[in-house]
């Protein structure tokens, strides 16, 4: 059974003027970036913004927080795969500049909350500072999230036999997309492609103590890196609503966190 979603966008300004002072605008990050021969370039555009929908679907039915749906931006920092043709992004000041406007747009409507949910690892450090900067410069409350914290930040593997490193169009993410849009997967396309000889570091890697730069060619994987060959739409089914109640909670408690005691 389908939710309504308050989407913000939907709204006039006066109801907007109007929403409680506690209310959580959820932000989705996706990306259009190249994730294999088996996956579509709109894979965290996708999972973000159904991620972020459904989580937003969720908190409004139950009623347990005031919450709108901002929409998504697709095009966001995918630097690292600035190599390969479908990959659009934005530098990183462009996309640092994009959220501070969001963020003082939103301070202007009245917001005081906003959690951004991240289905690009890419993301992630640029976010954090945005989300410190609009703290900042506009009071906001800022909440950085993910539907799982990539495995490349310290989160747990899809599979064992990843070693840490399915990071990228791997088991995880070609699993949730034969849930959200099979009929974009190629999964007879992908191919196992771990480099394990990464393991044998043992301080410089993902999710190690020392992180290194790096793009997204440099580990002769095609691109990628995991193993889509293992995925199946129940495990992605699986992954995606565990994601989504946690969200769900995390938007709950972005509602009433204050630092103080």
């Amino acid at each position: 059974m389908s939710h309504h979603v308050p989407r913000f966008a939907d709204l006039t300004a006066p109801e907007i003027a109007s929403l409680p002072e506690d209310t959580v605008a959820v932000l989705g990050l996706g990306a259009i970036e190249q994730h294999g021969p088996h996956l579509p370039v709109s894979t965290d555009y996708v999972i973000a913004a159904e991620a972020a929908s459904a989580a937003v679907a969720s908190v409004a039915a139950a009623g347990t927080a005031s919450v709108v749906l901002l929409e998504p931006l697709a095009y966001t920092k995918s630097d690292e795969h600035s190599w390969s043709p479908g990959t659009i992004w934005l530098s990183w000041d462009t996309l640092m500049r994009v959220l501070v406007d969001i963020g003082r747009s939103l301070s202007t409507s009245g917001i005081t909350r906003l959690l951004f949910v991240n289905g690009h690892g890419g993301n992630s450090a640029l976010g954090q500072v945005a989300s410190r900067e609009l703290r900042k410069q506009f009071g906001l409350a800022t909440f950085f999230a993910h539907l799982s914290v990539p495995p490349d930040q310290g989160g747990s593997s899809s599979r064992a036999d990843e070693h840490g490193l399915g990071i990228h169009g791997g088991h995880g993410e070609t699993s949730m997309m034969l849930h959200l849009r099979p009929e974009l997967v190629h999964q007879e396309r992908g191919e196992r492609k771990v480099p394990s000889h990464l393991t044998g570091y043992q301080h410089i890697g993902f999710g190690k103590p020392v992180s290194f730069g790096w793009l997204s060619d440099d580990f002769g994987t095609d691109g990628y890196l995991g193993d889509p060959t293992t995925a199946t739409a129940e495990d992605g089914k699986a992954r995606f609503e565990a994601g989504v109640a946690t969200l769900a909670e995390v938007i709950v408690e972005a509602s009433r966190f204050t630092p103080s005691a």
